[in-house]
């Protein structure tokens, strides 16, 4: 235990007042004016008691309360940071938990997903409806422009050319045709020639059809039918448009908004399930040695209630107990120290000031601060909690 001594100063306030004292006694009273005591300034080193303390130390508790499960370690056994110590039960439910809501929230993302890919594919369609549309116009505008103009000289040589050309392939489907025309209906290959043949004689109607209708003047029919088709291809294109000023990129905000909502949701189950499952386990929070451990399985534990104590014994360090308002502005950090443990007065170690505390305590009377002083050699024979004199070196 270290012992406050008397200072110099100290000595020499209490000289002043023994010869004041006597001077009173053997001598009148004096008008003279009294001298004023000089203020000494001492250079002697603070002293302050201390405490052994690991690096790090730490009360593990439960944060729910259940029976203990499974213990994996024993006391004495080193622990790395996020290393199992003990579970608790209903790890079986909480795990199936989590899979049923990571599966909850997949679903949920592939449904907001589709929404969103939906949306994108509908307004394209809308688009294509547009540029059909248009194409439509334009020929009907075309075909009827061309009735009351006329037929070209050119329009009506290639009306010809196609009539030939389709001439010449119905003329050949016909003679692939013939030798299959009498065989049963169900012949695969009387069917295949068969359709060929209808396919080209269909076209060359059609071909014929057309250079009639190039040649000849256009009836009173022919004109109906052609503004007809030109009214109602401006129709179609109106109604693409509006289509597309409803269809929009994004989906609808309703749904968009219940998908969102269900994502949150489940990602908030998600969160709380994980968390359940870790709060069913006693996790090493940092590096260390199991010193205390106070659960078995099977036994029924409170939350809160310490189960294990965790120490990092990497590092000694010393935390002083009793540095007063007075003597903590002497001390800084990084100042260097001497460290005597009263169980071991022969050991002499030195230290370095690593933190001090800003938060005062009131020990005994007095406004006391915690230095945190960090040892430069190790022994053996130190254990935690053993009291220490630190000296801080001017």
């Amino acid at each position: 235990m270290k012992s406050k001594l008397f200072t110099p100063l100290t000595i020499f306030a209490l000289g002043s007042l023994i010869l004041s004292a006597c001077g009173s006694l053997g001598a009148p009273a004096s008008d003279a004016a009294p001298t004023d005591i000089p203020i000494v300034i001492t250079d002697t080193d603070v002293v302050a008691e201390g405490r052994v303390v690991p690096n790090d130390s730490a009360n593990l508790s439960f944060k729910i309360a259940g029976q203990v499960t499974e213990v994996l370690i024993t006391e004495g056994d080193t622990v790395e940071v996020g290393q199992v110590i003990a579970r608790l039960d209903n790890s079986e439910q909480l795990q199936s938990a989590i899979a049923n809501a990571e599966a909850e929230l997949l679903n949920a993302q592939q449904a907001r997903d589709a929404l969103l890919e939906n949306a994108k594919v509908n307004s394209a369609a809308a688009l294509q409806a547009i540029a059909d549309a248009r194409d439509a116009v334009r020929d009907a505008d075309r075909y009827l422009n061309n009735l009351n103009a006329g037929s070209r000289d050119t329009d009506i040589d290639l009306a010809k050319a196609d009539v030939a050309i389709l001439k010449d392939q119905l003329d050949e489907a016909r003679e692939d045709y013939k030798p299959y025309e009498n065989k049963p209906e169900d012949d695969v290959k009387r069917a295949t020639f068969l359709s060929r043949f209808a396919q080209a004689e269909q076209l060359y109607k059609d071909a014929v059809r057309k250079l009639n209708n190039l040649q000849g003047d256009p009836s009173k029919i022919d004109m109906d039918v052609a503004e007809a088709n030109l009214a109602v291809a401006e129709a179609q294109l109106l109604l693409a448009l509006q289509n597309y000023d409803e269809v929009s990129s994004t989906p609808d905000p309703d749904d968009l908004a219940a998908v969102e909502a269900r994502i949150k949701a489940t990602e908030a189950g998600l969160v709380s399930a994980q968390a359940a499952l870790k709060n069913i386990e006693l996790v090493a929070p940092f590096d260390g040695k199991i010193v205390d451990l106070t659960i078995t399985v099977g036994e029924q534990v409170a939350p809160g209630v310490t189960a294990a104590v965790l120490a990092d014994f990497s590092q000694w360090i010393v935390e002083t107990d009793d540095l007063t308002e007075i003597e903590i502005p002497e001390v800084s950090v990084g100042q260097s120290v001497t460290v005597v443990p009263d169980a071991l007065p022969d050991l002499e170690l030195t230290g370095t000031v690593e933190r001090i505390s800003d938060v005062f305590e009131e020990k005994r009377g007095d406004i006391t601060y915690t230095a945190r002083i960090k040892l430069n050699q190790e022994d053996e024979r130190l254990r935690w909690g053993m009291t220490v004199v630190v000296t801080f070196e001017k």
